[in-house]
Order: structure tokens, then C-alpha cells, then sequence
């Protein structure tokens, strides 16, 4: 399966390190979702990312630095539900309801469905799905290798995500609550439990 890394919704000082060092890890694919922040915050980050990674990372934001900085693509998303004016690249979207995904699944990349188990980064965020219709949902090939897993991913429950045939999983607070962005400098923590979800992913 792809792994895919949401980044925090937060800026902070040690980002690009531990970025570059997870793309040295193995990281598929980066999508850069910080909402509600300036552009000029994001163009300061991939500036010092690797330009060897920059086709990894898909941006949800201020879509021009897809072209800007040669980027993977576009996300969308409820604040941004379309793409630019004739925007012909890579682009993936958010879905919550099996039925959108049956209907628009083939116009992407790929998707994000959510949340497939509770959320860990947000509280009161459960698993919108009964078990039993999401193995429905594969079984009718609804879920398959273009449908991403996000929500509550951890290294434990990868392997569901696995049986039920998604391509790939998308981690959030499984890996970044292993980091304290405004008092945490080692990150050995955060990189030890990547090699983790990197195993169960293959």
C-alpha cells in the first residue's frame, strides 16, 4: 500500500529535517495541508525541502505552487472545491460518502475516504462507516487501489485497511503526536515509528 503523510495544520521550526529525513525513510507521498495560513509559509518550506522530493508532495492550498515548485499536484477539498481553470495535473480529492466516491472516484488520481476508523488528531471525529459496508464497498470494487485510507490510522489497524482492499493509507496523529512542534527538538521518536507504519504498509 501507498503511504501517505498529512502534514500538521501548524508551521514549526524542525518541519523541513523531519520531512526530508521521512522522504529518506520511504515516504510515497506528502500532502501539504495547512489551512488558513500564508502562502509565503508554504513557499518557505518546500524552498528547503529537497527539490529530489518536491514531485511527492501534493499541495491543498494556494494551488499555484504546484507549478511554482514542480510539485505531484492538487487536493480538493471543502475550502477549496475546485480546481483551477484549466488545470490538466495529478489532482485527488476528500470524500465521506460511499455513493460520491462511486460517482466521481474515476476523475482523480485518487481519493481520500474518511474517517475509516476514529480519528486520532481530532477529538469527538469517529469512523463514519459500519465495518459491514465498507467490505460491501470493496467487495463491489467501489474501494480499491485508487481509494486512500484516512482517519485513525495507526500500525495496528493497517492491516484491516490491507484486507479491505484500500491502495494506500494516509497518516496524520499516529505519527505527528509522537512529536511536540513547539517544545521537541529529537525527533528519533517520530523517525523510529515511521520505519513502523513503513513495514506494515508493504
Amino acid at each position: 500500500m501507498k503511504l501517505i503523510l498529512l502534514t500538521p495544520p501548524d508551521f514549526f521550526v524542525e518541519e523541513d529535517k523531519i520531512l526530508t529525513a521521512l522522504f529518506e525513510e520511504g515516504l510515497d507521498l506528502l500532502h501539504l495541508r495547512k489551512p488558513d495560513t500564508e502562502p509565503v509559509y508554504s513557499e518557505r518550506l518546500l524552498t528547503l525541502l529537497p527539490e529530489s522530493h518536491h514531485n511527492q508532495i501534493v499541495v491543498h492550498d494556494h494551488f499555484y505552487l504546484k507549478e511554482e515548485f514542480n510539485l505531484r499536484g492538487i487536493h480538493l477539498n471543502g475550502r477549496n472545491p475546485e480546481p483551477p481553470v484549466g488545470y490538466k495535473g495529478h489532482i485527488s480529492k476528500s470524500f465521506h460518502h460511499i455513493d460520491e466516491l462511486k460517482a466521481e472516484k474515476k476523475n482523480f488520481n485518487y481519493v481520500f475516504l474518511s474517517p475509516i476508523f476514529d480519528s486520532i488528531s481530532k477529538s469527538n471525529y469517529t469512523s463514519a462507516f459500519d465495518m459491514e459496508v465498507l467490505k460491501q464497498a470493496s467487495a463491489h470494487g467501489i474501494i480499491d487501489k485508487r481509494v486512500m485510507a484516512l482517519g485513525g490510522i495507526t500500525t495496528e489497524n493497517m492491516a484491516v485497511a490491507k484486507e479491505l482492499g484500500f491502495g494506500g493509507v494516509v497518516v496524520l496523529g499516529d505519527l505527528w503526536n509522537r512529536f511536540n512542534i513547539h517544545s521537541t527538538l529529537d525527533y528519533k521518536e517520530l523517525i523510529n515509528h515511521f520505519r513502523k507504519l513503513r513495514k506494515a504498509a508493504d
